[in-house]
């Protein structure tokens, strides 16, 4: 069974930074390539970040330059460093394989964030 089990979100002030976790089982992040979208209330979710197998990366255009995306291939666990965090960055945030092997997708449970003073 592919679990992808997310951590790290929570609450934090405008202009502070979070770090999201998110642990994939072994069979699918060593063929996948691992990504983080969020998705506000009322809103339709949307990319935040991928890193393709090789290390590859893809970043929205409204977190470039704030967000990095990294993987580490021995812990099978994606990151997403969020620094300078804006109010509009308030959202669930998804974990999301997509291996190689066409006709496969997987998700997270989310994980809450919530950038407010």
């Amino acid at each position: 069974q592919v679990q992808l089990v997310e951590s790290g979100g929570g609450l934090v002030q405008p202009g502070g930074s979070l770090r999201l976790s998110c642990t994939a089982s072994r069979s699918i992040f060593n063929i996948s390539t691992m990504g983080w979208y969020r998705q506000a209330p009322g809103k339709q979710r949307e990319l935040v970040a991928t890193i393709t197998i090789i290390g590859s990366t893809n970043y929205a255009d409204s977190v470039k330059a704030r967000f990095a995306i990294s993987r580490d291939n021995a812990k099978n666990t994606v990151y997403l460093q969020m620094n300078s965090l804006k109010p509009e960055d308030t959202a669930v945030y998804y974990c999301n394989a997509r291996p190689i092997l066409p006709g496969f997708n997987y998700w997270g449970q989310g994980t809450q964030v919530t950038v407010s003073s």
